[in-house]
């Protein structure tokens, strides 16, 4: 488990693996940490590991972003008509 405290923003980041995120007796120790910083008034967010390869998801998210904006820029395009020679 890792854990950040941003104070500036009032803010807790717990980031666990697989492993830990089916661990009961780290689900018995998160509540205890929940319980500690809402009582505080921090925020907690917990980032548990995926189960597919981070390569392959991240490279299928670039292309997507990368076709998309190609879409609207055609778009963008259209609507602005035809451009003007001079």
């Amino acid at each position: 488990m890792e854990l950040n405290v941003r104070n500036d923003s009032k803010i807790v980041e717990i980031w666990l693996t697989r492993e830990e995120k089916q661990d009961a007796q780290m689900q018995r120790k998160l509540k205890l940490v929940y319980q500690s910083f809402h009582e505080t008034g921090y925020t907690v967010a917990t980032f548990l590991s995926g189960e597919q390869a981070l390569e392959e998801i991240t490279s299928g998210l670039i292309c997507y972003n990368r076709k998309r904006i190609a879409q609207l820029e055609v778009e963008q395009e259209k609507e602005q008509g035809p451009a003007m020679a001079m």
